[in-house]
């Protein structure tokens, strides 16, 4: 998806998200103080918050889409992390605030006086925020937009407490037993962990984190098409922002290719991978392939059920024999479950010297970065 047409999507369901909660939010204020509802009222307050949440959803991915200049030269895509954190906080002041209210409402109670207006309110309420719900979270996946995703997701849990609300409300009616502070103290909760669900998010993202292995996947499948590719590994990708990654690879040639043909295979895994993914590789490494006598086919078979016999390796790629300098070359990956991965390694290369005797031995240990063997 073009980023001007994801950007226009994000746009218009931000638009809609706005207007559908300040409508929600002015009924659910006017019938609440109307009949001293508590719960009603910090209802209403969610509401708002979602206001600003989409608000800052709209800002963030216009800032977002900004292209990239001299002082932001990978482009501005990240910015929408921050917004989750803004959105987040949003979240977490409104919840606190509710919390605070509904337990002064426990210590001093009052009672409601609900009639048949308010509880049509909380109805279509209900009703209009389990639309706004699907909605805009089948948008967030559309555009790939984890913003859009939490808030559609928090709409349906708007539903859902509004239902607290309504049920507490016909139990007042039936029973005369008052449940709104108590159900406003759940509302609040809900609230605050679904602001701390956000931060964590966004925080993951920030930090950067494992990699989807479809996308993996998927990068490794367009590679190993492509002619005088043997294997493709070591995959890493940058994320600077939703739908923009920045990679490398390393890639198993024969070695008997010479520097242009490697140029050329380059220029063409690039834009594959481009074009199939939208994916920008910055730099394709090249691991060597003997194309020698069936000795070395002997040898890299060996060393290969050796270090495949260990537990936890999880792969094992790049082997080479340079007869020239007497050494052999390769890379494993480690579970990062095993206890000790160093030791581990050592072991390892113990083992290795030890079936290939003369030979200078180089291992070196990749890191588990993609969700994908």
């Amino acid at each position: 998806m073009a980023s001007e047409q994801r950007e226009s999507i994000i746009f218009k369901t931000g638009v809609v998200g706005i207007v559908a909660n300040v409508l929600l939010a002015s009924f659910k204020a006017v019938v609440g103080l109307s009949v001293n509802s508590i719960a009603m009222v910090l209802d209403a307050v969610n509401n708002l918050s979602d206001v600003l949440s989409s608000v800052v959803t709209i800002v963030g991915t216009k800032i977002a889409g900004k292209k990239p200049d001299k002082k932001h030269p990978m482009g501005h895509g990240r910015v929408e992390y921050l917004s989750e954190m803004i959105v987040a906080a949003i979240i977490l002041y409104a919840g606190a605030t509710a919390l605070i209210e509904s337990v002064k409402k426990i210590i001093a109670p009052e009672q409601a006086d609900y009639n048949k207006v308010s509880l049509a309110v909380i109805g279509i309420a209900i009703a209009v925020k389990i639309f706004l719900g699907l909605y805009v979270k089948k948008q967030g996946v559309r555009t790939n937009s984890e913003l859009l995703k939490a808030s559609g997701s928090d709409a349906l849990f708007d539903a859902l407490l509004s239902s607290a609300v309504l049920a507490s409300a016909i139990i007042y009616i039936v029973t005369d037993i008052s449940l709104e502070a108590y159900v406003s103290v759940l509302i609040s909760g809900f609230i605050i962990k679904a602001g701390f669900t956000m931060i964590a998010g966004a925080v993951d993202e920030m930090l950067g984190h494992r990699v989807e292995g479809e996308i993996i996947r998927n990068i490794k499948g367009i590679v190993t098409q492509i002619d005088g590719v043997h294997g493709a590994y070591d995959i890493i990708l940058h994320n600077y922002g939703p739908e923009h990654y920045l990679g490398s690879l390393h890639v198993e040639v024969d070695d008997t290719m010479t520097a242009a043909q490697f140029d050329a295979l380059t220029r063409d895994i690039e834009e594959e991978v481009y074009c199939k993914t939208k994916v920008i590789l910055t730099a394709v490494g090249l691991y060597s392939r003997n194309t020698g006598d069936d000795s070395q086919l002997a040898v890299r078979s060996e060393i290969t059920r050796l270090v495949m016999s260990h537990e936890n390796i999880i792969q094992m790629h790049g082997f080479y024999i340079d007869e020239k300098r007497k050494r052999i070359t390769f890379d494993i990956i480690i579970d990062f479950d095993d206890e000790d991965r160093e030791a581990l390694y050592s072991h390892i290369l113990e083992d290795v010297r030890k079936a290939a005797p003369g030979y200078d031995i180089r291992i070196t240990l990749d890191r588990d970065v993609s969700d994908i063997e």
